[in-house]
């Protein structure tokens, strides 16, 4: 953001009509004009003691600023979550145990929604479902529980669709990689129930490389909130992010930068303690070792 033109003190006066030393006395109460590395020291400092200091743009404190937004946002990132884990799972599995023509059809329909950018997916939904049908709300995140998840459909399926498609390529590879293994077709050659024998020991054995990808999916999906926040209306973090960005709002950004590292931390630090749960080689492992 830094080496992007434009002065935020420009868009701090508000005004084309502003003079060069009105401009000179906003940096300086805005410490604009600091050394990088110095501004940055001191928002560190700042962080440390929970202070994410004061938004250019809005005028009040950034942690205030994230917290109003963050319930839309979290409700959006869980709804989404849900849709793309179970709708991969279910994919990959169905497209893994049907070999042929409606593996072939599973595959193509995944391949579209991964090459489908996210705002095309909005913009469709949009006209469909909300313009054409009047099915959905087109803008607004609603007030109470039901009435919020009803607003939150449509950018929930616009925000998932592509990832749906990559978690399911991981799940099929995965689920196909474990069809013919010793123990499956031993397990299958004494005469244990298919439906066993796929629960046990092939579902269960391909939990591992679907829990990481999915991991990583969720983490991510609070920055690609930011297009379907602002297609959609919603006052979230992702539309604050993209705002933030456009006003050289440097106080918000890092912020959000921030809570988004966290945010992978935390996922990825979950499925690091669920793999010994999920996959029990991987304790045995590490006990060998």
């Amino acid at each position: 953001m830094y080496l992007v033109p434009g002065d935020p003190a420009t868009f701090l006066a508000g005004s084309t009509k502003t003079t060069p030393a009105q401009l000179d006395v906003l940096r300086a109460e805005y410490h604009l004009d600091d050394p990088l590395l110095q501004r940055y020291t001191e928002w560190l400092g700042g962080v440390l003691h929970g202070d994410f200091g004061l938004s250019l743009q809005y005028k009040e404190s950034v942690q205030d600023l994230i917290a109003s937004r963050l319930p839309t946002t979290l409700t959006l990132v869980v709804y989404a979550g849900l849709l793309i884990l179970v709708g991969g799972f279910v994919l990959g599995l169905v497209a893994a145990l049907n070999r042929g023509l409606v593996d072939k059809i599973i595959l193509l329909a995944i391949s579209a929604a991964v090459a489908t950018p996210v705002f095309v997916v909005g913009v469709l939904l949009l006209a469909v479902f909300s313009v054409g049908l009047g099915w959905f709300p087109a803008t607004g995140a609603g007030d109470g529980f039901a009435d919020r998840l009803w607003h939150l459909t449509l950018p929930a399926i616009a925000l998932a669709l592509s990832l749906i498609g990559a978690v399911a390529r991981i799940s099929r590879s995965s689920f196909v990689e474990n069809l013919h293994r010793d123990h499956v077709m031993v397990a299958r050659g004494r005469g244990v129930p298919e439906n066993q024998v796929v629960r046990r020991h092939i579902v269960r054995n391909s939990l591992g490389p679907i829990a990481t990808i999915a991991g990583l999916v969720v983490a991510g999906l609070i920055v690609a909130t930011t297009i379907v926040e602002t297609a959609f209306g919603l006052n979230g973090v992702g539309s604050l992010l993209q705002a933030s960005v456009a006003k050289r709002d440097f106080p918000v950004v890092q912020a959000i930068s921030l809570l988004v590292v966290g945010a992978f931390l935390v996922c990825n630090t979950i499925v690091d303690m669920l793999y010994p749960i999920i996959d029990p080689r991987v304790a045995s492992w590490r006990k060998a070792s």
